[in-house]
């Protein structure tokens, strides 16, 4: 098979990079990260200078490596759009080793902050800081021996991401050990003012209300054989019947010994999904929430 012919990049083909005069002051904080000085006592490499350069590729797609990334640091036009100098061949690649990614994180918060939501009214307004959380398994190379996961011949990372849906936009991402606790860390990241959706997978009593304790809410998938004592039944509107909602009660979650850690009542919302399990009976999911103000509907949604 022909190798593909590698364009040469040139300022022609870089156009519309307007968005880096947005993007510049927020990595300004990273300026102070840098490489060891060269034989002249200059730094070499700025650590926003390297975020500049790793964005590009995601707005340019012909810029498809370090060498390229290299090639368009050469270009005036760049250099000036950037505020970056020349970058060396060897200080990018060195940079990937050097230069700590938990810094990144401190920058997510303000970009989701300028992000609008992507839907408004009422709806939007009753769902306001809804953010799913979900973990995912990425596989990762064998000499990453701290990303243990099954066993010493098993390696991979664990991205834990929390994500605004409204806006669009990430507000949260941890990167551990395949092996690490998603409930451990939804716990360790909490943010107050959200409306937190999980799956069965982070159905840990606890873990509820400690979203409770930090001034959030959640929206949050009960294992099947959960137990409750109803409080209050609620009638399910037309709207709720149409979503799948086929009961709606206030109840106090768990039994005596699994339900003290609960310091108010909670609601439980059975779903009618229109699938059928692995043994043929149709598949309800059962939705628990602190949020004893939204509409059964759009606790369907989570």
């Amino acid at each position: 098979m022909a190798a593909l012919r590698r364009i040469p990049v040139t300022e022609r083909n870089l156009q519309g990079c307007k968005y880096f005069k947005v993007l510049g002051p927020l990595l300004a904080p990273l300026h102070n990260d840098a490489l060891d000085r060269d034989k002249a006592g200059n730094r070499i490499l700025h650590y926003d200078q390297y975020a500049r350069w790793l964005l590009l590729t995601f707005f340019k797609p012909i810029i498809t490596g370090l060498r390229s990334i290299q090639q368009a640091s050469t270009l005036t036009k760049v250099q000036a759009l950037l505020g970056c100098e020349p970058a060396a061949l060897g200080s990018l690649s060195e940079a990937s080793r050097v230069f700590d990614p938990a810094l990144l994180r401190d920058l997510i918060g303000p970009l989701a902050a300028r992000a609008l939501p992507q839907l408004r009214g009422r709806e939007a307004e009753a769902l306001r800081g809804l953010t799913a959380v979900a973990g995912t398994l990425l596989a990762a190379l064998p000499k990453m021996a701290w990303a243990w996961w099954v066993d010493d011949e098993h390696r991979a990372v664990k991205l834990h991401l929390h994500f605004d849906v409204l806006k669009g936009v990430p507000v949260e991402a941890t990167v551990t050990a395949g092996s690490a606790s998603e409930t451990a860390q939804l716990r360790a990241t909490l943010q107050a003012g959200r409306l937190y959706v999980v799956d069965r997978g982070y159905a840990e009593y606890q873990l509820f209300q400690d979203v409770i304790d930090a001034g959030s809410s959640c929206i949050g998938r009960l294992r099947d054989n959960a137990v409750w004592t109803v409080v209050e039944e609620r009638p399910v509107s037309p709207a709720a019947w149409a979503a799948g909602v086929r009961s709606d009660r206030v109840v106090k979650l768990g039994c005596a010994k699994s339900g003290a850690v609960f310091k108010q009542p909670l609601r439980v919302v059975e779903v009618a999904t229109g699938k059928t399990d692995s043994q043929g009976r149709p598949e309800v999911l059962l939705l628990a929430t602190n949020r004893l103000d939204l509409a059964a509907e759009h606790v369907a949604l989570g």
